[in-house]
């Protein structure tokens, strides 16, 4: 019984084979990635014509190696500015939402009462209702 043991060594056979398994998955998801890649700019890219989409997309499902091969060397620098494009206008719409859901500070708020107060235009009641306001980050009713 012992020597079935010690003669069976499992899908672990020696340390190399963990860690060739481990080299073998890290292509395996690189290489998926490459794919995904590929098949992202092909959508990204708008310049490109539908049916060269769909031959593009068909050569990446049947011969998928040698066509993101290709399609790195023939597409690659398109793709990186068009990748660029697509995270700096992510980043302008991010800001541009933050923006519109920030508000302005309490500060900000005050200083555009005091100015109106100035300028005469609204009374001093106003004002202070408008300070209060600001300070207690509540909404003014019509």
């Amino acid at each position: 019984m012992l020597r079935m043991a010690v003669e069976y060594q499992g899908f672990w056979g020696s340390f190399f084979d963990i860690i060739w398994w481990f080299i073998s998955a890290f292509v395996f998801v690189a290489y998926l990635f490459l794919l995904f890649a590929c098949m992202m700019d092909i959508f990204r890219d708008h310049k490109l014509n539908g049916w060269f989409k769909a031959i593009w997309l068909l050569f990446l499902i049947f011969v998928p190696f040698l066509t993101a091969l290709v399609y790195l060397i023939a597409r690659g620098r398109g793709m990186s500015r068009r990748s660029a494009e697509a995270a700096k206008a992510m980043q302008d719409a991010q800001e541009q939402y933050i923006q519109s859901v920030a508000g302005t500070s309490p500060a900000d708020e005050i200083a555009k009462a005091k100015a109106l107060h100035e300028a005469g235009t609204i009374t001093d009641s106003e004002f202070e209702a408008l300070k209060t306001q600001a300070l207690h980050g509540t909404k003014r009713t019509a």
